[in-house]
């Protein structure tokens, strides 16, 4: 009889609010968040060919209704790369309108997706490809950072080592005050005051000076304009949740929380169809931004979340000239250490591999190199899976024994074959191979008391061997099935080709 550990239990809203302490840490964390959220939302609506206020718009909206909707307390969901790679198309070929319908149909297919309970897939994602999902995010993290470093005057590197230094060295002198927070407040300083010229946060792009507006799409209620959206509405449906669903997961591990994940995919869409309505991009969590909010700042409730969304708005409307004077080298320092602290060092220890088996490191290469190649953690999750699946089912397959005997009674003669181990397609394509079709007697018996017959493969499988040995003029017996088997065999036999 097994039994579950109790979770430690999860900081509530009201107890933050209860809490100056705790409420210090939400505040603070929501601040550092929507500082390193500018400058991503903006690089995101580049790629997808928007104006940056778009992307911004979109971080604001997506967080403050996750804050409310979600299922992972303290998770960010914003603006994201993934999501902009897939609708940048639709924005390419058919306009900023399109654009937004889009971002609404993918939103209501996230909600039927939830009901229908896609999040109870997460449990067939295999602990190698969550290990080379976060190793990944930390190489992609860590090169969106390169583009920052090349053709800058030379201040900007010093700038980073001393960022860097800042956010190691000051959590031993105080602990109250996130790191990060005093990075970007010292940086900042020290480029106003000393008039050092490197490249800020103004020159990613014009910060919107209006709150966002109610916004309707101007396209035709058609066929043909669902014909246009639809595959980018899916699409973005499908990357935008199982990044969420994995970051989730992720979070879970970090706090020793379980969080709902069906209410974390029906709140993601739900915030997306909030977004269009507002002319946002879309988008879905963020796993970098979370890191922040989560692992380095300390964060755990919903406040941090809802602050991270209204300080961004507040700071790029009411205090963007001020917000535009942050270096870029302070924001690269914080993402460097966030792609430091998400890196499973443990999982390329020399002693580590050497103990894990071959086919799990393969998995975690494969999510890895996949996911860097494409730049989508969706395909490298994907492509992870389906490697881990083959490699499990090859291994299963050679686990299958078939065993021969002759047995002398008082009906004469007879061959049995006694199998064991699951039969599914993998294994059992080999099975019809096990058989002394010419050598044995006329009566052969098939024991399958210690297998079980998962699939139509394996009836059809069984069918084969019956029907060349009745061929030879030799009858086949087949014994033992479990009660499963039983159904499966007896509803199938005879009716496969």
């Amino acid at each position: 009889m097994s039994t579950t550990l109790p979770h430690e239990p999860e900081p509530t809203v009201r107890a933050a609010l209860r809490s100056p302490r705790l409420l210090r840490t939400e505040v603070l964390a929501g601040l550092v968040v929507a500082l390193a959220l500018i400058p991503e939302a903006i690089s995101f609506s580049i790629i997808a060919g928007v104006d940056p206020r778009v992307g911004l718009f979109a971080s604001f909206t997506m967080a403050v209704a996750i804050s409310f909707l979600g299922g992972r307390p303290a998770m960010i969901s914003a603006a994201t790369g993934a999501v902009a790679l897939v609708i940048a198309p639709v924005m390419r070929d058919h306009g900023y309108d399109y654009l937004i319908a889009t971002v609404l149909l993918g939103g209501l297919i996230q909600v039927a997706l939830a009901l229908a309970g896609v999040a109870r897939l997460m449990r067939f994602i295999p602990r190698s490809v969550m290990v080379g999902f976060v190793n990944a995010l930390a190489i992609l993290i860590f090169e969106a950072q390169v583009d920052h470093l090349v053709d800058v005057p030379w201040a900007v590197y010093p700038m980073i080592a001393v960022g860097i230094a800042v956010i190691v060295g000051f959590p031993r002198v105080n602990k109250v005050v996130p790191a990060p927070l005093v990075a970007i407040v010292a940086l900042t300083a020290f480029t106003v005051v000393g008039a050092v010229n490197v490249p800020d946060v103004g020159d990613q792009g014009d910060l919107p000076d209006s709150l966002p507006t109610w916004f309707l799409p101007d396209v035709p209620l058609t066929l043909d304009t669902l014909q246009v959206i639809a595959p980018y509405a899916l699409a973005m449906a499908v990357v935008g949740l199982l990044e969420s669903l994995l970051t989730a997961k992720l979070v879970d591990d970090i706090t020793d929380t379980q969080s709902d994940k069906t209410r974390e995919a029906w709140g993601q869409g739900a915030a997306n169809v909030v977004t269009g309505f507002f002319g946002g991009m879309g988008g879905c969590a963020m796993i970098g931004q979370t890191m922040i909010n989560v692992k380095v700042s300390g964060a755990r409730t919903r406040i941090s979340t809802f602050l991270a969304g209204t300080f961004l708005l507040v700071l790029v409307v009411g205090f963007g000239d001020v917000v535009a004077l942050i270096p870029m080298a302070a924001l690269v320092a914080v993402m460097v250490m966030v792609s430091v602290g998400t890196f499973d060092w443990h999982s390329i220890r020399p002693a580590t591999l050497r103990r894990m088996p071959r086919s799990e490191t393969s998995v975690m290469v494969a999510t890895v190199v996949v996911t860097v190649a494409t730049h989508n953690l969706a395909i490298g999750v994907v492509v992870g899976v389906l490697v881990a699946m083959t490699l499990f089912a090859r291994r299963v397959a050679h686990l299958t024994e078939t065993h021969r005997e002759l047995v002398e009674d008082e009906d004469g003669a007879s061959a049995v074959y006694r199998v064991t181990g699951e039969l599914f397609f993998a294994s059992s394509n080999d099975l019809y191979t096990q058989f002394a079709y010419a050598d044995d007697p006329e009566r052969i018996v098939i024991d399958l008391s210690a297998s079980h017959v998962w699939d139509a493969s394996t009836v059809a499988a069984l069918d084969a061997i019956t029907t060349k040995y009745a061929r030879k003029g030799k009858v086949v017996e087949i014994v033992g099935l479990n009660e499963s088997s039983a159904q499966r065999h007896g509803k199938l036999t005879g009716e496969l080709p």
